[in-house]
């Protein structure tokens, strides 16, 4: 029963009826009903709860330094205000990390992501026709297609689009008419990345074709066909022909990042707090990585790198696991295993290569993402018992050291863009 409440809760967090205009007025809060059932559901299933991946403890501790960030910057109740708003996340990943433990849920929740994303596509496709979609929501004014609530931001929306596509080509593995479905709707996915003109979708799903050849070709055929796809992508009639750190939309985000950085090196320890760079810069970040780092400083930012970093070490794990195998039900097995590996990868990797230009840190989609991979990891693990145990009392100081090194790369990038837009 609990899945069931889940899927509606994740198909309520994408297509977002209840925001719709007219909708506002409707007295039943479905969103967090749903939220609140697939919970008492989970509560009353027998059987053991398992948190025995380091993802959990990180999310707890990550969410207490946003509150204590709160309190540094002076304001003592936002501690409990930035608790709240995190809370039905935090109750989401941990409800996904629970059900996709199971394989087959595994594969519901990636269903109902990418079928989510058909909708929103479909939607776009209604936007770029007739000017607006069924939601009554118009495109924008560079003609560049939207949706409502969390994602009325043309990138927002091709992120999700970015993360149905390798969802919806694993389905595409079944036969029969099934396999012609889901490949049209990985076509329509990719249609609606392109209506939504995002360079850093573009550039997203660029490196997950990357990431795919690499695994099944070898890097040198993956670079290859990385500039001749790039190639290709610069000539056509998309923004991505005006890439150039002095363009206008490019040298405000640049900006952005500037002083997110300067945030960060006035506040080191806790940043300036949980989203409080709007008090100091009349832009959002446009970089999660920066974001994290100038509101929760380098406490946060090193919980929150390890938290998403584990997500990729897990896909990865499996993907270079060699262990026994019986027979030929074994290599199906692993096969299978290292499919979906590679799909959660590629998702990753998309979902954070379009994050590197969007301030997303904190976006449900995030974490609703890294509770699948960290469900399916502690099945792999009942499956695979050879499988790498991670904890994160070992790796703390690694993680702060990369943290650490990531701000100082970041730093120099900045440095070079704004020499880069000046000259």
């Amino acid at each position: 029963m609990m899945i069931l409440f889940l899927l509606a809760y994740v198909a309520l967090v994408l297509i977002r009826p209840q925001e719709y205009p007219g909708m506002e007025s409707f007295p039943v809060p479905v969103l967090p009903l749903a939220l609140l059932a697939a919970l008492g559901a989970w509560l009353a299933t027998p059987g053991r709860k398992r948190f025995d991946q380091p993802t959990y403890p990180l999310l707890l501790a990550f969410i207490a330094v946003c509150m204590a960030s709160m309190v540094a910057s002076g304001w003592t109740g936002g501690a409990l205000v930035r608790l709240q708003e995190f809370l039905p996340t935090l109750i989401a990943f941990v409800l996904v990390a629970q059900a996709a433990r199971d394989p087959r849920n595994l594969l519901r929740l990636m269903a109902v992501i990418a079928l989510c994303a058909g909708v929103m596509a479909l939607h776009g496709v209604e936007q770029a026709q007739l000017g607006e979609g069924w939601t009554g929501i118009p495109t924008i004014q560079d003609g560049r297609i939207q949706y409502v609530g969390i994602f009325n931001d043309p990138n927002d929306l091709a992120m999700v689009f970015v993360i149905g596509l390798p969802f919806a080509l694993l389905l595409s593995g079944a036969g029969g008419l099934r396999r012609l479905a889901w490949w049209a709707l990985a076509l329509l996915l990719v249609y609606g990345i392109y209506l939504t003109d995002s360079r850093g979708a573009f550039l997203a799903v660029m490196l997950m074709a990357g990431l795919w050849v690499w695994r099944r070709r070898g890097l040198l055929t993956a670079g290859i066909l990385g500039v001749a796809g790039l190639s290709v992508l610069m000539m056509l009639p998309t923004r991505l022909q005006e890439l150039d750190a002095s363009e206008a939309s490019a040298y405000g985000r640049i900006d952005a990042w500037y002083e997110g950085i300067q945030m960060f090196i006035a506040n080191p320890l806790l940043g300036v707090g949980m989203n409080n760079f709007g008090d100091y810069h009349h832009l959002t970040a446009h970089n999660s990585f920066v974001l994290v780092l100038a509101e929760t400083g380098l406490v946060g930012f090193t919980l929150w790198l390890a938290f998403v970093g584990y997500a990729f070490m897990m896909a990865l794990a499996v993907l270079r696991h060699r262990p026994a195998l019986a027979g030929p039900a074994d290599v199906a097995r692993l096969r299978d295993e290292r499919t979906a590996a590679t799909t959660l990868l590629l998702a990753l990797a998309g979902f954070f290569a379009c994050a590197f230009f969007l301030s997303r840190s904190y976006v449900i989609v995030l974490y609703v993402l890294v509770g699948l991979v960290t469900g399916w990891y502690a099945g792999a693990r009942d499956r695979w018992p050879g499988l790498p145990v991670f904890g994160v009392a070992g790796d703390l100081p690694k993680w702060g050291m990369l943290a650490l090194g990531g701000a100082v790369v970041l730093w120099l990038l900045v440095k070079v863009l704004l020499m880069m837009a000046w000259s």
